[in-house]
């Protein structure tokens, strides 16, 4: 069974950064794809970013150019990288991990920024 457990989120006002980091129970090089996803109050749960295990990276238009994501596979651990924070960046922030037929979800973690 794999573990992802999210740490880092809270509360930013606009135009601040955020730093996720996604502590994976194995080596992330198991995983086809690493990422993050999230889910605003009333929407469904949607991409934010992911990354394969060869470094290609997809980012949601929404967040191009603010976001960046990265591993590190000493720690087994996928960052979020927020800066220039919006309101509609609120969320509550996923981080997955995918290898073939094997989809795992981290808890969640809240992410707030105030206007």
């Amino acid at each position: 069974q794999v573990q992802l457990v999210e740490s880092g989120g809270g509360l930013v006002q606009a135009g601040g950064s955020l730093r996720l980091s996604c502590a994976a129970s194995r080596s992330i090089f198991d995983f086809a794809y690493m990422g993050w996803y999230r889910q605003a109050p009333g929407k469904q749960r949607e991409l934010v970013v992911r990354i394969s295990s060869g470094g290609i990276t997809n980012y949601a238009d929404s967040v191009k150019g603010r976001f960046t994501v990265s591993t590190d596979a000493t720690e087994n651990t996928v960052s979020l990288q927020m800066n220039s924070l919006k309101p509609d960046d609120t969320a509550v922030y996923y981080c997955n991990a995918w290898s073939y037929g094997n989809n795992y979800w981290g808890q969640g973690i809240q992410v707030t920024v105030s206007s």
